[in-house]
């Protein structure tokens, strides 16, 4: 088993902290709850996001990188998680920028 050698994430008040998988795994759950996406997607968009920033070949990268990942792999996996997930994420002020965003989607 290959083992990544992943950057440490800065969060929005400067501390830096280690990824950390289960944190991801545990988000990606919660989003993703009482949605049709199986436990075999959710690991493989883990993989995905794990080798997105490995490929970056950086010693740290922000929490506002690491949450566009998983924003990404929330839109292929299930787009009405991905559209809550992003309301909290961007804290959405209104329904116009919820309308936005679904504008994107289609």
């Amino acid at each position: 088993m290959v083992e990544l050698n992943l950057p440490r994430i800065v969060k929005r008040d400067k501390t830096i902290e280690s990824f950390d998988k289960h944190k991801l795994r545990n988000g990606l759950i919660k989003a993703l709850e009482k949605r049709p996406v199986s436990t075999v997607e959710i690991d493989k968009a883990i993989g995905r996001i794990e080798r997105r920033l490995v490929g970056e070949g950086l010693p740290e990268v922000s929490s506002d990188f690491l949450g566009e990942c998983v924003m990404k792999e929330l839109r292929e996996l299930d787009q009405v998680a991905y559209v809550c997930f992003a309301s909290v994420y961007r804290s959405f002020q209104d329904v116009n920028e919820f309308h936005d965003e679904i504008s994107r989607l289609l």
